[in-house]
């Protein structure tokens, strides 16, 4: 059983951190357009929140709504970052900073428009029947990032597409590439300006369709699985304000990162001013002429809230579900809403703790209650799902789900794949990696925090240590923007800590980052992908809060000089990170060797970040969670 309990997006906003609404969307396009210098078809990437103007309001010491747009001229001459402050029905744009035209994110619209600048081009249509497919109309194209080899091109906006066949409207083309095709478009004038043809490869015949039964029957035997809560579920929801167990905190959507929460709060205690997952970077590992130019900046160079799925109930939410809309702006200046953007429900997590007392014969058991806040996002073949987790005893996760389709390439057969896997007749999917830079403005018990290093160290003095077995903890206090590398192999983990509070024991109150799931860069130092997102090459950075970094790869990526801007740039200020407003980014990775197993989709598999209480408490917190056998009416599986 699911039930769904939705809030449609508000017309009007009721806190000042709200996500904008499509009265505000439009007020401020309109705004934008008025001013003349657009022209008649501008193209617009994103309006986002200020959200530092919006804490201002929360303080008393401000008012209204301030917006900020990015938007190409008619064109695509030049382009600018447009504030725009609302203040009810009436709107006034009131800074205008150039940008270069080039480096605004490639739109849905803009991708669609260059897809059918090929199919329309004469010298595509041409390479293509090469291949034997005249039939244009099921061939898909999409519009790739450019990503440090622009090359000739250098100066414009240019795409480069990746190119699918289907066998028909319905066929899952992503089973097909067509190896070595490689348009190259203008993005203001969509023109073809060449198409690379590295030589013919026979695309592959093999299935590909994801529907029910297209490898045969639907497995028998499975039963329903009912998630039941008679009485609803035990959390609340005032506009985008959620209470549950204890904790409190708002839920956002960014046309930039998609799903954030802000000011997270457990028992009346402060613990986090805004969580994200702030960017992700996606590396090809592979030589071949379709795959080498492959590194996405994918919230960078798309935006995660354009690509935000719509879930649907049962489906992908089981359960007692509550939805959150989402909105973004469109290309071409309307706002898009996006039903059932945000997922939110709560989940039985197996035992939260237990105790069986043999010398009397009786056990104390709690089960756990966990709360998932989620979405999906589309990123062309890939789907990537984010859940933040919060648990009774406070602690906090992100659990990354990946899935979709892998990027594939054609492959002659009893060719070799030195960079990958072969995982269907003429088709090879190359090595990749996934990286998502997580943006934490931290708040433990209040706004001014430091981090520390920990880890663990076998004790050196013989004295000290006569059996060999003692182990003593590490601190290392990180006073200055740092960076970090993750390492298991000495228990590495890392605390942030109030600078003004402590605990019964003396100790700063702090909660604990483990990052479970990390990888490293194998580009050699020269490689694109290795100079253009320096970010990869460590797993936890620090920098005191500042409103202008915002993003840890940088502003704008797309058509980025590599490495111009991002966290690695913002740390060689040395700024001190003792005892100020923290923004912690840790880095989460996975190096992908595809499975056979993995196609022609791919099963979940999930990567975690762990924050929990370290000194935060002083004893366990969840002792208050009720026997379940009272719950029961007194069941004796609990006795």
């Amino acid at each position: 059983m699911s039930v769904c309990h939705t809030t449609a997006s508000p017309v009007l906003r009721s806190h000042p951190l709200d996500p904008p609404t499509t009265i505000e969307i439009n007020l401020a396009v309109d705004a934008a357009r008025t001013d003349g210098r657009l022209g008649e078809r501008p193209r617009f990437w994103g309006a986002t929140l200020d959200e530092t103007h919006a804490r201002k309001v929360v303080a008393g010491d401000a008012t209204g709504v301030r917006l900020g747009l990015v938007a190409i001229a008619t064109g695509g001459a030049a382009a600018w970052e447009i504030d725009v402050v609302v203040n009810g029905d009436k709107a006034e744009a009131v800074d205008w900073r150039e940008v270069d035209p080039r480096r605004p994110g490639i739109t849905s619209d803009e991708a669609r428009a260059a897809a059918q600048a090929c199919r329309d081009s004469e010298l595509f249509r041409e390479v293509m029947a090469r291949r034997g497919i005249h039939d244009v109309s099921l061939v898909m194209i999409d519009a790739e990032s450019m990503g440090g080899f622009e090359g000739k091109y250098a100066g414009r906006r240019v795409t480069w597409g990746t190119v699918w066949h289907r066998t028909e409207v319905e066929d899952n083309g992503y089973a097909r590439p067509v190896q070595g095709v490689v348009p190259i478009i203008d993005m203001n004038t969509m023109e073809v300006l060449e198409v690379e043809d590295h030589g013919v490869i026979p695309v592959s015949e093999e299935a590909g369709l994801l529907t029910t039964g297209a490898f045969g029957p639907d497995r028998e035997g499975l039963k329903p699985i009912d998630v039941v809560q008679p009485e609803g579920p035990s959390f609340s929801v005032d506009g985008w304000k959620v209470d549950w167990q204890g904790w409190t905190f708002r839920v956002g959507f960014t046309h930039r990162e998609g799903l954030v929460l802000y000011d997270l709060e457990f028992q009346g205690r402060s613990i986090l001013k805004r969580a994200a997952c702030n960017e992700m970077y996606v590396p090809y590992l592979d030589s071949n002429s379709t795959q080498y130019r492959k590194n996405f900046f994918d919230w960078g160079e798309y935006g995660a809230g354009p690509l935000t799925n719509s879930l649907a109930l049962g489906c992908d939410c089981l359960g007692v579900i509550y939805y959150f809309n989402g909105i973004h702006l469109g290309g071409y200046g309307d706002p898009v809403s996006i039903d059932n953007a945000i997922c939110m429900h709560e989940e039985d997590a197996s035992i939260l703790w237990k105790h069986n007392d043999l010398r009397r014969g009786v056990s104390e058991v709690r089960r756990s209650r966990r709360l998932i806040i989620s979405n999906f996002q589309t990123v062309a073949n890939y789907d990537y799902g984010f859940y933040w987790t919060l648990y009774q005893d406070g602690r906090i996760e992100l659990e990354v789900k990946l899935t979709g389709i892998l990027s594939a390439s054609g492959i002659n057969e009893g060719e070799e794949a030195p960079y990958g896997r072969i995982v269907a007749k003429n088709v090879q999917t190359p090595i990749h990696q996934h990286y998502f830079g997580i943006r934490l403005d931290t708040a433990i018990d209040g706004e001014l925090n430091r981090l520390v290093e920990e880890h663990a160290e076998t004790e050196p003095d013989p004295a000290l240590n006569p059996y060999g077995n003692a182990v003593r903890y590490v601190r290392e206090p990180l006073t200055t923007e740092t960076a970090q590398r993750n390492d298991p192999s000495i228990a590495r983990h890392w605390r942030i800590e109030s600078a003004d509070k402590t605990n019964r024991y003396g100790e700063p109150t702090a909660y604990r980052l483990a990052i479970p799931n990390t990888t490293r860069s194998f580009g050699l130092p020269e490689s694109v992908m290795a100079r253009r997102a320096p970010f990869i090459h460590q797993h936890v950075w620090a920098t005191p809060f500042d409103e202008s970094e915002q993003f840890i790869g940088g502003q704008y990526p797309n058509h980025a000089e590599p490495g111009e801007d991002g966290v690695h740039v913002w740390q060689e200020q040395q700024r001190s990170i003792d005892g100020v407003p923290l923004v912690v980014w840790p880095v989460l990775g996975v190096h992908h060797l595809p499975r056979p197993e993995q196609w022609p989709v791919m099963p979940v598999e999930a990567i975690h970040l762990v924050l929990e209480p370290d000194g935060f408490f002083d004893r366990n917190p969840a002792l208050d969670i009720p026997d379940p056998a009272a719950s029961r009416g007194g069941s004796t599986c609990c006795s």
